[in-house]
């Protein structure tokens, strides 16, 4: 594990793409149980460990990822989240040069539960009376050859919200089948890295920034110099 972050509140962790955050029905071990082993290790504690998950990252997805060490910092910082008080800044590869080369998106998004996917609408309509308002800001960074960086700013946390808006404006992220990229990479992952995760602690009230190195691979590591 790379561990981005740690105090007696909270530890954050750069997560591999293909990971788990929580466990699911695969049964697979989740990141979760690795940070739990590693507290229990490192500060000898008897029993079992709490490990509170604070936000998800999507199975293919890579980068910081926050957990809380006490019940208390648990519940501030999921408060913390849904008040839109962390600033989300992620990476994303994709084949398309984007038109214009920066901007805000603003789409009404609607979940289908069944298929794990979204739909993604450029305005409410009678099929998609249910959609939720998903806002980004997106710039162009890094350009080589047929990939395209970009620099994300969330200013929504909907499911799925970058894959979707992406594709949904032509520039389907690199891997990422489900949203309309013509092949999958290797090992399943898609090139979409969670870069910053910045807010105040919420128990020192302290200004925390997280930064997280995108994975080492070849194509993350045509961009190393930015």
């Amino acid at each position: 594990m790379e561990i981005l972050y740690e105090d007696n509140h909270l530890i954050a962790i750069n997560k591999p793409a293909g990971t788990l955050v929580q466990g699911d029905e695969t049964g697979d071990r989740p990141l979760a149980e690795d940070v739990k082993a590693y507290i229990k290790e490192k500060y000898g504690k008897p029993g079992d460990v709490f490990l509170g998950v604070i936000h998800r990252l999507d199975r293919p997805v890579s980068g910081a990822t926050i957990f809380a060490r006490t019940s208390k910092a648990l519940e501030r910082m999921n408060k913390i989240f849904a008040e839109r008080e962390v600033e989300k800044t992620y990476w994303a590869i994709v084949n398309k040069r984007p038109e214009p080369l920066e901007a805000h998106l603003t789409h009404y998004i609607l979940k289908d539960s069944s298929r794990n996917v979204i739909k993604v609408f450029d305005q409410l309509s009678s099929r998609a009376k249910q959609a939720k308002k998903a806002e980004l800001d997106y710039r162009l960074i890094g350009e080589i050859g047929e990939h395209f960086l970009l620099e994300v700013s969330l200013q929504t946390g909907r499911p799925h919200q970058i894959r979707g808006q992406l594709a949904k404006i032509g520039c389907p992220i690199r891997g990422d089948l489900k949203y309309g990229f013509p092949k999958p990479n290797k090992d399943a992952s898609i090139h979409l890295h969670c870069r910053r995760l910045s807010f105040v602690h919420p128990v020192s009230k302290e200004k925390v920034s997280i930064l997280a190195k995108a994975p080492n691979d070849q194509i993350w590591n045509l961009f190393k110099g930015i």
